[in-house]
């Protein structure tokens, strides 16, 4: 049977719109695979899943720094061994699959040693002896400008495709907040929405320079009603999720990746 090798390194978008979305002890939306059963019969895909931090901190140190491996931090979906892996780079996956939402939403730690990024993930939740230390040793890191987060993509890409020829797909975000009604922005600093539609409209020109395949999440749920389709800024329905695995499903077979391949 045929299978591709899916790597989707990304958050909660790429993890419930490929993997599987839960709600409670339900499996609501089972994954891309779905839609292969209905669309590509015979076709499988084995999905490969890993939080990511953001794209400037995957180009970064590999291997994890030796001041926080002797540490242990309640770091929930986001554990040393995934925020400083280089799977990404080995060169297994016939896909690879990533998102801008890190890039707009995640606030790092820059360390004062050597510069290394971390993302220190719940840390209003830990004990007060590692919240010292973390002040002690980092720094907040600025959020990255469109410019900063789209060199990183594209050393991250570059990285990738040297290592071999995976299909590239770049998940999008809608700017649609449900929580966000603003008529007057006088004296309004940037609003999320705001900063997902520069973001966005930053990845088009990253596409053109790469020939990245642009996975429009917000094409996608604009279509479909997106205020029925999002819960909050980022999480999405099982319908939604649905749509986004076709969609994602209609780029790879644009893109060949459904031709004569073989397990």
């Amino acid at each position: 049977m045929p299978r591709l090798t899916i790597l989707a390194k990304g958050n909660a978008d790429v993890r419930d719109s490929l993997h599987a979305l839960h709600e409670g002890d339900a499996v609501a939306w089972n994954g891309i695979n779905a839609v292969l059963r209905a669309s590509k019969p015979g076709w499988t895909a084995r999905i490969v899943h890993e939080t990511m931090t953001r794209s400037d901190a995957v180009t970064g140190v590999p291997g994890v720094p030796a001041s926080l491996a002797v540490r242990d931090l309640p770091l929930g979906p986001f554990p040393l061994a995934s925020q400083f892996t280089t799977r990404l780079f080995d060169g297994d996956a016939d896909v690879v699959v990533i998102s801008i939402q890190p890039d707009i939403m995640n606030h790092l730690a820059v360390a004062r040693a050597d510069g290394h990024l971390f993302y220190p993930y719940g840390v209003d939740h830990w004990p007060e002896d590692d919240r010292r230390w973390l002040a002690q040793n980092y720094t907040p890191s600025p959020p990255p400008t469109t410019e900063t987060a789209m060199a990183a993509l594209s050393v991250m890409i570059a990285r990738i495709r040297a290592t071999g020829d995976p299909c590239i797909l770049v998940y999008n975000l809608s700017p649609i907040i449900p929580w966000e009604r603003v008529h007057m922005y006088r004296g309004l600093g940037e609003t999320l929405s705001q900063r997902i539609r520069r973001f966005n409209l930053a990845l088009v020109d990253l596409s053109r320079d790469t020939g990245i395949s642009i996975v429009d999440v917000d094409a996608v749920l604009a279509r479909a009603a997106a205020e029925r389709l999002k819960l909050d800024a980022v999480t999405l329905t099982a319908e939604a999720c649905r749509l986004v695995a076709e969609e994602v499903v209609r780029i790879l077979d644009d893109l060949g990746c459904f031709a004569d391949k073989r397990a």
